[in-house]
Parts: structure tokens; C-alpha cells; sequence
């Protein structure tokens, strides 16, 4: 007889979730906290000074590289994601039918405006 009629449980084992990376355990990173600070790179000192700015105003944390090199490319893309966020749109809710009016008659929404 085979040994899976009395086997109770996996035969094979499992992997555990977090070997294959399927599956993230951590919190959410906030990018620009004191934990986790954007990354900034810059070509210029007075870019520099621009970048603190705009960080400070925006109440983030940053560290700001600064590269002179010939041809060096200006990375401030995580900045500019956070900076251009739109608002969180909030819509009003429509009442049910039995709730009053808001005409202000007193009336059930329903025999009202409904």
C-alpha cells in the first residue's frame, strides 16, 4: 500500500513565502521620511540649493548628491512624483430614500425630490 492513504498532511513541503519574494512583509515605505529619504541627484550647487528648497517647503527629507562630471544626467523624478500627487477626491453622498429631503421640506427624499 502506498503511505499517502495514511499520510495526514503535505508530503511535499512548502516553500515559505518570503523565499520567493511573492509576498512583502513589510510596511509600506513612505519616500521622503526620516526613515526612508528620497535620493536626489544634481549637476549644479545652485540646482542644489533650488532641490533643499523645494524639499524643506514640501516637509520631506532628502539626501542631494551633487555631480559635476561632464554629462551627468539630473535625477529628481521621486521629488517630482511626490511634488505633482494629486489630491484625494471625495465625493458626496447621495441620500437614500428615506432619509429627509435636503430641500429642507421635511419630507422623505423619496416623495420629495426622488
Amino acid at each position: 500500500m502506498s503511505d499517502k492513504f495514511f499520510y495526514k498532511g503535505r508530503q511535499d513541503a512548502r516553500q515559505h513565502h518570503t523565499a520567493y519574494g511573492g509576498f512583502q512583509t513589510n510596511a509600506r515605505q513612505n519616500s521622503g521620511s526620516r526613515k526612508y529619504p528620497l535620493t536626489l541627484l544634481v549637476t549644479t550647487e545652485a540646482r542644489k540649493q533650488e532641490i533643499e528648497a523645494l524639499v524643506a517647503d514640501a516637509g520631506l527629507y532628502a539626501d542631494i548628491t551633487l555631480d559635476t562630471r561632464e554629462g551627468a544626467v539630473e535625477s529628481i523624478t521621486e521629488l517630482t512624483a511626490i511634488l505633482n500627487k494629486s489630491p484625494t477626491v471625495k465625493q458626496e453622498r447621495l441620500p437614500s430614500r428615506n432619509d429627509p429631503c435636503s430641500c429642507g421640506s421635511g419630507l422623505k427624499f423619496k416623495k420629495c425630490c426622488g
